[in-house]
């Protein structure tokens, strides 16, 4: 049971308001140098354990994923508000079906050659005007915006980028933040393109990406998720992952089933061996699509890029 506080005690809840390790009311979205003190212009990395981030995802788990204080429940359902507003606010400037996300696995490592094949088809979709969205993570997700970065770039240049990042393949190597550190300072983002990356503190043990360039980081974990696969209105690219990719397709069919926001998007699986033997997801729609349990659905699955961007030109109906 939560245990209410005294609201009459006006003064200890501020005080409680103005003591925890995050910003309560951000006026706006996180990015590399408010979560993690980065700074281009500097040689030297932050430490993760002294960054905004990881203070606030060690008092995240001291106070629970889900705390029975209301005063916390207070203090980080504001800072949620407050994240959507600003994140309302930011998608303003682009129109909702040039909005693309892009789902997959975490552990994604950055020598397997899918996660090139996403940084080189996020890197086209940017340059031709998206704007690329993802769950802020690593592995795959990381992939997308490493290449929304590089959008501009020359090939030889994406090669360096990619050899840097590879010295820490995942994010549980001891280099991974600082390898991609060292990246965005000797290519830095000077040409405006744009990424947005939508992480979570309940998964705060992955450290967000910091090459997306806007963050909307959240406390609640299914808010996150319902902004991640609400915002693409231009379609989303399902490569390979797990438990979570999985629910997050099926969540995605689901609104596109119901029309709940008056259209249906793409649904595109990047990988036909995966999600046709590995993981049958793809099979089961298809085949329920044709039963008529499942209507309005646009899927596509392919192994080529190019094909990819053309199911996203189609756009949503």
């Amino acid at each position: 049971m939560i245990t209410l506080p005294d609201f009459h005690d006006i003064i200890h809840l501020h005080r409680y308001l103005q003591d925890v390790p995050f910003e309560v009311t951000p006026s706006d979205l996180y990015d590399a140098g408010s979560l993690y003190g980065f700074d281009r212009n500097n040689s030297l990395n932050p430490d993760w354990e002294h960054t905004y981030d990881k203070r606030t995802y060690n008092h995240y788990i001291r106070q629970g994923k889900l705390p029975q204080d209301a005063k916390e429940v207070l203090a980080r359902s504001l800072h949620d508000y407050c994240m959507t507003k600003a994140l309302d606010t930011y998608l303003k400037a682009y129109e909702p079906q040039q909005v693309v996300g892009v789902m997959g696995g975490h552990n994604l490592k950055r020598t397997e050659p899918v996660y090139r094949q996403i940084v080189d088809l996020s890197k086209q979709l940017t340059e031709q005007g998206r704007l690329m969205v993802t769950g802020g993570g690593p592995g795959a997700m990381q992939a997308t915006h490493v290449g929304a970065w590089m959008a501009g770039r020359t090939t030889a240049e994406v090669d360096e980028a990619m050899r840097i990042l590879q010295q820490a393949p995942d994010f549980q190597s001891d280099e991974w933040l600082s390898t991609s550190f060292e990246v965005m300072r000797r290519f830095p983002q000077e040409q405006g393109f744009r990424s947005l990356g939508i992480p979570t503190w309940f998964y705060g043990h992955e450290p967000a990406s910091p090459f997306a360039t806007h963050i909307a980081k959240y406390f609640d974990n299914s808010i996150r998720e319902d902004k991640v696969l609400t915002i693409p209105f231009g379609g989303i690219i399902f490569t390979p992952g797990s438990a979570g990719t999985v629910q997050e397709v099926f969540q995605d069919a689901v609104q596109n089933h119901y029309l709940t926001y008056g259209i249906s998007s793409p649904m595109i699986f990047l990988g036909v061996e995966f999600w046709t033997k590995d993981l049958p997801v793809y099979s089961f729609l298809k085949d329920m699509m044709e039963s008529g349990r499942y209507k309005n659905l646009l899927l596509t699955i392919t192994d080529d890029p190019q094909e990819v961007v053309e199911a996203l030109n189609k756009g949503p109906k």
